[in-house]
């Protein structure tokens, strides 16, 4: 499933951001790649020194292997606030995730829906 951001909505996400030069970095190659979340993810990886292996649902297995953090209160219940500047420092600093590439993971989230991605470690941890 791609996720694909119109203009408007990363415009929003820009005045949402506004104090944050790394997410308004990473937003800049969203809107390159045509808003396309997937895409702008791997080139945003590669630019942090990442070396992204697949093509295809590289951000979905990215967010997976943080979910248990992405997951705790704090941060699942920010995500479901919207994006902003704080969720996206929580979410820098309890991971191993550059600013740059937490923007798209935290806007993948999202737009899969908060609830839904955070189940399965709900219904198996309580």
């Amino acid at each position: 499933m791609a996720i694909i951001l119109t203009p408007e909505e990363i415009d929003f996400y820009r005045t949402e951001l506004t104090d944050y030069p790394e997410a308004l970095a990473a937003l800049a190659v969203l809107a390159d790649c045509e808003g396309d979340l997937e895409d702008a993810a791997i080139t945003l990886a590669i630019q942090v020194g990442q070396e992204p292996d697949i093509s295809t649902a590289w951000i979905d297995g990215l967010a997976k292997r943080w979910r248990h953090i992405i997951c705790h209160a704090d941060i699942r219940d920010g995500l479901e606030d919207g994006l902003s500047g704080e969720v996206l420092t929580l979410l820098k600093a309890n991971t191993q995730l550059p600013l740059r590439l937490a923007t798209p993971v935290a806007i993948f989230v999202i737009k899969t829906g908060v609830e839904s991605f955070c189940k399965p470690l709900i219904e198996k941890f309580g």
